[in-house]
Parts: structure tokens; C-alpha cells; sequence
């Protein structure tokens, strides 16, 4: 309970810095990734068209902050017993996105230590953002689509 609670405060810390940030005018010109998001909902494909949509229920948030080449996520499903979370960098080139955390919940740290970066293709509008994935084959596998809150 006392990391939820940590990460809890992180992500209103990070919240309120976005947020400071956003007045810039700098910022507002062009698309941008920095800024606090949160799952809408999943896809996954079969023959590159969408099969099926999972959708948030009973509780499940998965929220991400981005800034300043950071990233920071956590999820909470009331149905599983284990914490996920993770931080560490991440960047935007050539259409993709790229995360390598540096340190996650133990649940998750047991996926890092097989996948060291995450990469997704990623497709970003001004509210709306998705990461995708690709099979082996460069077809269509599945994607979580956020939607900005901040």
C-alpha cells in the first residue's frame, strides 16, 4: 500500500509539472507526446483489422506521463494482487516509440529482464495517441490507445 501510495504522489508531482510546462508557448505549435495520459482501451487485429477491443472495466486505470524524455506508468487492476508500475526513458524517432525502463515493480521487472526496450509504433494526434505492435511479419498485433488528461 505504501508504494501505491509513493507512486501516487509521483504521478501528481509529475502532473503538476506537465501541467506548469503546458503554458509554454513553445509547446502548443506541434504534436508532442510529454503530458499525462491514460488507457482508453486495447485492440487486437487479425488479418491488420481490428478482431477485438478490450475495455477498461471494473476499476482497471493505466495512466503514463511523459516528459522531458521520462516516462513514467502505472496500472491498477482491483482483479490481480500484483503492482505494476515502471520508470525510465523513452523517445520518438522515425514514427516509433521506444521505452527502456530503469526500474519497475517486481512483476514487471521480470519482463524487463527478458525485453529491455519497448518499441511501438505509434501513431499521435493532439488527444489521442496509440502504441502499436507488430508481429514477426510486420502485421498488425494489438495496440493500447490513450487518450490525454493533462
Amino acid at each position: 500500500m505504501k508504494k501505491a501510495i509513493i507512486i501516487l504522489g509521483c504521478v501528481i508531482g509529475a502532473m503538476a509539472f506537465i501541467s506548469a510546462d503546458k503554458n509554454d508557448p513553445a509547446n502548443n505549435n506541434s504534436l508532442s507526446l510529454e503530458g499525462v495520459w491514460e488507457l482508453e482501451h486495447q485492440f487486437l487485429y487479425e488479418d491488420n483489422e481490428v478482431k477485438d477491443t478490450i475495455m477498461n472495466l471494473n476499476g482497471y486505470r493505466q495512466v503514463k506521463v511523459y516528459t522531458k524524455g521520462k516516462v513514467m506508468w502505472t496500472r491498477f487492476n482491483p482483479a490481480d494482487s500484483n503492482e505494476w508500475f515502471g520508470y525510465g526513458s523513452y523517445e520518438v524517432k522515425d514514427g516509433m516509440l521506444e521505452e527502456q525502463l530503469e526500474y519497475a515493480s517486481d512483476a514487471m521487472m521480470r519482463i524487463v529482464d527478458t525485453v529491455q526496450v519497448f518499441r511501438f509504433e505509434l501513431d499521435l494526434g493532439k488527444e489521442r495517441y496509440s502504441q502499436i505492435v507488430r508481429d514477426s511479419n510486420g502485421d498488425l498485433e494489438s495496440s493500447e490507445n490513450y487518450i490525454r488528461i493533462e
